[in-house]
């Protein structure tokens, strides 16, 4: 069995859809356009058939404008799309039939068809669910019990793998927060020795300026030394012995030129 493989609407089935319709019908018009709303999804089914994807999608939506609730037009459509791998309308038309699934007769087929849409849409978690309604819808649907088990274990792996990048992600921040904490603690140490120099600083100018005034302080607290006082007598005998000395001196400079003179006289002699 191959996964997501599309389960496409039964044309049998439109029978049953447009009966339902033809009850609420009240008048011959809108009994014409249903009518015209079935052929057109006739022509959009052949086209289908032949592999004519756009052609198809051309008339399912022609059938849509003649009659938007219709769920075989829209529920093909979306077939279509989904074969054309374009899963996002497909989701997209299939979620505007969701009420009408229930009754349409093909709930259990919707259900699977819109797990398919999921699963390539990678929402694991959808897919699950939808497959989950298919099979309970129907036990025995062997495809949907195997997209199912797939689905959770895809799922599984995805939660998994979250997981991990929320731890990556939670220990990323913490990282971060510790080196922001280190920064604050290692600017906060420089902020403090920073202020301890500045403290040293001004200390060691308090000190200078302490010794310095301390220094003023003895040098105005010191009082001049008292001169020595001296009697009339004594400062007349320190004179005298001054002059005396003073003539000593004279006396000997004296003598020493009369010889110098005498010791000239001779040699003029000669």
């Amino acid at each position: 069995m191959t996964l997501f493989n599309l389960k496409i609407m039964r044309l049998s089935g439109y029978a049953i859809i447009s009966a339902v319709i033809f009850m609420l019908a009240g008048t011959a018009n809108e009994i014409n356009a249903q009518e015209s709303d079935r052929r057109d999804v006739r022509r959009g089914n052949r086209q289908f058939k032949d592999g004519n994807y756009k052609e198809a999608v051309v008339d399912y939506q022609k059938a849509l404008l003649r009659d938007s609730t219709s769920f075989a037009a829209s529920y093909n459509l979306a077939n279509t799309l989904y074969r054309m791998e374009n899963y996002s309308e497909a989701k997209a038309v299939l979620d505007t039939v969701a009420k009408a699934a229930p009754s349409s007769g093909y709930a259990s087929d919707y259900h699977y068809n819109t797990g398919n849409t999921s699963a390539f849409l990678k929402d694991w978690q959808a897919a699950v669910d939808s497959y989950r309604e298919a099979l309970l819808l129907n036990p025995g649907d062997l495809d949907a019990k195997e997209n199912y088990i797939y689905a959770r274990k895809m799922l599984e792996n995805q939660q998994n793998q979250q997981n991990q990048q929320n731890q990556q992600n939670q220990q990323d921040q913490q990282g971060q927060d510790g080196e922001q904490d280190q920064d604050k603690d290692r600017n906060q140490k420089d902020e403090n020795q920073d202020e301890g120099d500045n403290d040293n600083d001004r200390d060691g100018q308090n000190q200078d300026g302490d010794g310095n005034q301390d220094q003023q302080d003895n040098d105005a607290g010191q009082s001049p030394q008292p001169q020595p006082q001296i009697s009339k007598q004594a400062a007349q005998q320190m004179l005298n012995a001054i002059m005396a000395k003073e003539k000593e001196t004279q006396d000997k400079v004296n003598k020493e030129k009369a010889a110098v003179m005498q010791s000239r006289q001779k040699e003029k002699n000669w």
